[in-house]
Order: C-alpha cells, then sequence, then structure tokens
C-alpha cells in the first residue's frame, strides 16, 4: 500500500482553517509534527479554544499529515472521528443528571436496578455500587480481554448487544487490581439509564447532552459501518503488519462506553460546558472529580481517574480533567481542560504504536495546555 507524504509541519504550513487572530504556536506545532515525522502517526489535529470571549486568543489549531492516504488529503480540525471512550463521559454526565435529579443513589446497589444481571461466580451485583461502575473500580472484568478480541479486526462488521457482552465478561477472571478500567462497567452504567428512564441511553444522552449543546458533529452511528460526512480515515496494522483502512467498522461493540462520533470542535464544547456547569449541578461535579489512582499499565503515570473523567498533571502547574479514547480501526481521540478554563481537543487518525509514541501523544496536550495562548499575535 503505497503512504502519501506527510505534509509540512504546521508551524511552516499554517492550517488552513486556523484563526488570523492567534499567532503561531511553535512549540504545539513542533509536537504535532513529532508526532507523524517520528512516531509515524498518519495525521494528527489540534484545536485549542480560550478560556471565554475575553481570553487574548480565542481559538488555534495545529494540523500536520494527512486524513486520507490514498488521497493525501491534509488532516485537518473539521473532520468527524470516532472518539472511543471519550464516550464514557458523556455516559457518566447522565447517571449524575439521574442522581442530582434523586432518581438513583451513587452508592446504591447495581442489584437495586438491574436486579439478576450480575450474580454467580466471583460477581455480585448487591456488592457493586453505581459510582464504582462509573469510576472502574467494581472488580468486573473488561470483555475486550476475553481470548476473541485479541484478533479484533475479525468482528469489525458484527453486532454486539450490551447484555450479551456483559454476560461474557462475567465468564472472565476477577481483575488483580482494585482499580481495573473496563467498558463493562459503561455497559452496565448504561442499562441503569435504561431502566431508570425507559429510554435507551443513547437516546438520554442525545436528548440531555448533544440536542441542548447543539453539538451537530456528533451522533451515534449504531450499526451503521461508515463515519458520515467529511471524516478523517483511520489506520491500523493488521496481523500480517500491512496498514490498513479501518474507518468502516462496526461500533456496537463499544455501546455508551465508546461508540460516538463527533468532531474537535463539539467535543471542546462538550468539556467546556460539563466543567462550568451547564450540564451538572455542584455537587455532582465535585462527585466527578474525587478521583482514585488508576493503574499506569491501563492509563498512564500520574493518571487519576473520577466518575468518567481523568485527571493528570501538567508540566506547568496543575492538572488537566477530560478523557481519552481509542478505536480499533485506528482513531485516538482526547479532550481535555487546563486550569485556566482552556480546552484542547486531539485527534488522530492512527493510535500510537509505542509506548514513547503514547507519550509524545500526551505532551501534546501539555503543549496546548500549556503554552502561552496567545503566543505571537499576528495582525488580524
Amino acid at each position: 500500500m503505497a503512504v502519501a507524504p506527510a505534509a509540512a509541519p504546521a508551524a511552516a504550513q499554517p492550517s488552513r482553517d486556523a484563526p488570523r487572530a492567534c499567532g503561531p504556536h511553535p512549540a504545539l506545532s513542533r509536537s504535532v509534527h513529532h508526532l507523524v515525522a517520528h512516531d509515524r502517526i498518519a495525521g494528527a489535529a489540534v484545536l485549542v479554544t480560550g478560556a471565554g470571549p475575553d481570553a487574548p486568543c480565542a481559538r488555534w489549531t495545529a494540523t500536520d499529515g494527512t486524513a486520507e492516504l490514498r488521497t493525501g488529503r491534509p488532516m485537518n480540525t473539521t473532520d468527524r472521528l470516532r472518539v472511543g471512550s471519550v464516550t464514557k463521559t458523556f455516559t457518566a454526565t447522565v447517571v449524575l443528571q439521574l442522581a442530582a435529579e434523586r432518581r438513583l443513589s451513587l452508592d446504591a446497589p447495581v442489584e437495586r436496578y438491574l436486579p439478576g444481571l450480575i450474580r454467580g461466580g466471583a460477581y455480585d451485583g448487591r456488592r457493586i455500587t453505581v459510582r464504582q461502575l462509573l469510576q472502574h473500580t467494581s472488580g468486573l472484568p473488561d470483555y475486550l480481554d476475553a481470548p476473541e478480541w485479541q484478533h479484533i479486526e475479525r468482528l469489525r462488521y458484527r453486532h454486539f448487544e450490551p447484555r450479551r457482552l456483559i454476560a461474557r465478561a462475567l465468564r472472565l477472571p476477577r481483575p488483580e487490581h482494585a482499580w481495573h478500567y473496563a467498558t463493562t462497567n459503561y455497559l452496565v452504567a448504561g442499562l441503569i439509564v435504561r431502566e431508570i428512564t425507559g429510554h435507551s441511553p443513547e437516546a438520554e444522552i442525545s436528548r440531555r447532552i448533544i440536542a441542548p449543546l447543539g453539538l451537530r458533529d456528533t451522533y451515534w452511528p449504531g450499526d451503521e459501518t461508515r463515519v458520515r460526512g467529511p471524516h478523517s480515515h483511520s489506520y491500523f496494522t493488521a496481523d500480517d503488519g500491512r496498514r490498513v483502512d479501518g474507518t468502516a467498522w462496526n461500533t456496537t461493540f463499544g455501546g455508551v462506553g465508546g461508540a460516538l462520533v463527533s468532531t474537535p470542535a463539539d467535543l471542546t464544547r462538550f468539556a467546556r460546558a460539563l466543567l462550568t456547569g451547564r450540564l451538572l449541578p455542584a455537587p455532582q461535579r465535585a462527585e466527578m472529580r474525587r478521583t482514585v489512582a488508576a493503574d499506569p499499565d491501563r492509563l498512564w503515570p500520574g493518571a487519576r481517574y473520577g466518575l468518567g473523567l481523568i485527571s493528570s498533571p501538567l508540566s506547568c502547574g496543575g492538572s488537566w480533567w477530560g478523557h481519552a479514547g481509542t478505536m480499533p480501526g485506528g482513531h485516538r481521540a482526547l479532550v481535555a481542560t487546563g486550569p485556566d478554563g482552556r480546552a484542547v481537543a486531539v485527534a488522530l487518525n492512527e493510535v500510537p504504536a509505542t509506548l514513547q509514541a503514547e507519550q509524545d501523544f500526551l505532551d501534546v496536550v501539555d503543549q496546548a495546555l500549556c503554552e502561552s495562548p496567545s503566543a505571537e499575535r499576528t495582525p488580524a
């Protein structure tokens, strides 16, 4: 498969959608270029939004590489992509809204809402709380750790139902650590939302978050394997070592733990709305930010996990709050807000293949939230 050459560094060739009111951000541009030139990521795009209307620079971008290798179309910040586990923050927000409405208790057992779902063997829904689901401290295994998922590309066009995936997880050994990242937790949380509201969790997330915030490029694909509208293609390495286009995929296996399609602009709008109080009252936002130490082997060193939120330290002080997501077809997404209210969304169309490449991905987030927001302002 022929690979189109990477685009020039963002510092040398400004993104077509970069606002003229902002000057260059060389540290961010270098970090993004490094992902493409050194880590061999097909394409990378970063959107940063300032803390508010009075911010010295309201919005800036950095892009590099290609959105589609066949055509060489350059990466940009307006394309849709599959955002993977960023979906979990949407789901956790709805669960916390229901808690604010006193329709559920975070410290109630799963058994209260879903009697008999988690019973037998090493697992007991009477001893697992809603909070533990959202925090990944339930002790439930991840169905994606089952042997059949080691070659996930063989399952890329299959439809999956949440209850069957949960049942598969319950046949796996109990995790070794108290904190264990498992999409199983969020599929259970989605069933609780359905039980309480009488609507699918996807419908509730759309009604409560996507529609009110005007997230016009965010949607549930269901069994649809293509991505609607303009989008970056995604790439993965197959078992035989070939680089394969993984854009077409049935993502029902992710459900409300990983199936959403969105854009960097929609993700930053959601993150700002969540952490400034538009979606949750203060007590529920505080609950969301009560963290426990995460297993660095399943996230990264220094990361902590709240209720659908990751906290990670910044080199300039403080921490960012947000979530990252990975899809097997190759999309890698992250959205975060920093201490000054700045928000960043990062979109890759190939998953970092090494620990160093993953660290370089996190360094992009650090540069976006730590570099001076105005940098060298240019005339409007």
